[in-house]
């Protein structure tokens, strides 16, 4: 009974969260929805890992299954070598296709960290079984005849595109998505009833669905619905940094990088945040929303997010590794770090490299952690200075290779927060 009842109530949920920006047919999808529903998402390989901006239909997708529902996580090993016209002025780079297979190996095994594939209530599944298999003359022959040219320019996926140029290729991209639908609606196993996808999906979802009715019979019920596309409340883009993208792969992105991206989250942002991508209940949100309101400096809000992420993501040690990385960092005690760590925790920073050892001061100055000698010299009479976790008061101090970590790098941190690193050649 319980069950069914989340069954039912999954949309109520989504709309909590904030993660639906439009859906289709919403009466007929809550009364569907009081029974198992099988719903996909696809996800083109056009890297090598997915990113921050991807877990947010993977989470949605669990929502679903853990309600009770049966879920597709379909890999576009076709599409990926086409392109999607959706929400971008230039066309999708084309990729070499071994390059695109590899990619989609890599999405896959990314997707079973999260999705607890069975082959009953979860599937994991790859376009290009069928795409690669069919040849032109069929896709125009079987499908085709049923788009319409006006009523695909009419899509603003493909309008916005038309002044600058949309090439016939990836104008394509709607009927090979469409076909994806279809296919995962006609399998008697699968008999697919429901796509999700961003926003910038919407044509390519309602081109699926007015496929399937013209194949199947208009009375064939199905579905879609649309999340939003995550921005920040300065408008700046979620999901980037100053290094780049915030990947799930660790070796992209460690998870000490995803914790400290999460922390830094701003007060305005959090909640919205924990409510995307957490499991976290009602009262557990109303509850660090009241702390982000009376006790902001604390940042309750902001350490919850990143642990939770960071345990969904890479699992309890990874969480485990960003917290010993982030305690360190926290109480300057840097030399009970390694030399790996030390990498992950300083990816960004301000760095010099010599093959000798260098004089403080200058050092300082070099790394423009000082405008001055003069104003380093003040810097260290204040206590400002530490090298590898050691405060220096000393104006004649050298950064020796010998004395770094690992031989290989030297820490410098100038008041609480501002590191610099030397690398030693």
């Amino acid at each position: 009974m319980e069950r069914n009842d989340n069954m039912k109530n999954i949309l109520e949920e989504l709309k909590w969260r904030g993660l639906i920006y439009d859906i289709i047919n919403e009466e007929e999808l809550e009364k569907r929805l009081q029974e198992p529903i099988t719903l996909y998402c696809g996800f083109d390989p056009t890297a090598d890992s997915l990113h921050i901006g991807s877990l947010l239909p993977i989470v949605t997708l669990m929502r679903f299954h853990q309600a009770g529902h049966r879920i597709i996580a379909l890999t576009g090993g076709g599409t990926g070598l086409i392109g999607d016209p959706s929400g971008k002025k230039n066309e999708r780079q084309m990729n070499q296709e071994e390059t695109v297979f590899s990619w989609a190996e890599l999405f896959k095994k990314q997707f079973a960290r999260f999705l607890p594939f069975d082959d009953e209530t979860a599937f994991s599944l790859d376009n290009y079984q069928w795409l690669g298999e069919m040849k032109a003359i069929d896709m125009w022959r079987e499908y085709g005849k049923h788009f319409n040219i006006n009523y695909m320019l009419a899509k603003d996926s493909v309008k916005s595109r038309l002044d600058n140029g949309l090439s016939y290729l990836e104008f394509s991209y709607m009927i090979m998505q469409s076909i994806d639908f279809l296919k995962m609606y006609q399998d008697n196993k699968l008999h697919c009833e429901m796509q999700i996808g961003g926003q910038d999906q919407w044509g390519n979802i309602t081109a699926g669905m007015e496929l399937i009715r013209k194949v199947a019979g208009s009375d064939a019920k199905v579905f879609g619905l649309t999340l939003p596309l995550i921005t920040k409340s300065d408008g700046t883009k979620f999901g980037k940094t100053e290094s780049g993208a915030v990947w799930l792969d660790e070796e992209k992105t460690s998870p000490y990088e995803m914790y400290q991206f999460f922390i830094n989250t701003a007060d305005a942002d959090v909640i919205p945040f924990l409510k995307y991508y957490t499991f976290l209940n009602k009262d557990e949100i109303a509850s660090l929303e009241e702390k982000v309101q009376k006790e902001p400096h604390l940042r309750e809000a902001q350490k919850t997010l990143a642990k939770e992420v960071v345990k969904l993501v890479h699992g309890k040690q990874g969480l485990e590794n960003a917290m010993k990385l982030t305690e360190a960092l926290f109480s300057g005690n840097i030399q009970s770090l390694n030399v790996q760590e030390i990498k992950m925790c300083f990816n960004d920073v301000a760095f010099i490299e010599t093959k000798d050892d260098m004089g403080l001061l200058d050092a300082l100055t070099a790394l423009q952690a000082a405008s001055s000698k003069r104003e380093g010299r003040e810097f260290i009479k204040n206590g400002a200075i530490s090298v590898n976790g050691i405060q220096v008061r000393d104006l004649e101090f050298v950064v020796r290779k010998d004395e770094a970590i690992g031989k290989e790098f030297s820490v410098i941190r100038r008041g609480k927060k501002n590191y610099y690193l030397i690398k030693h050649q």
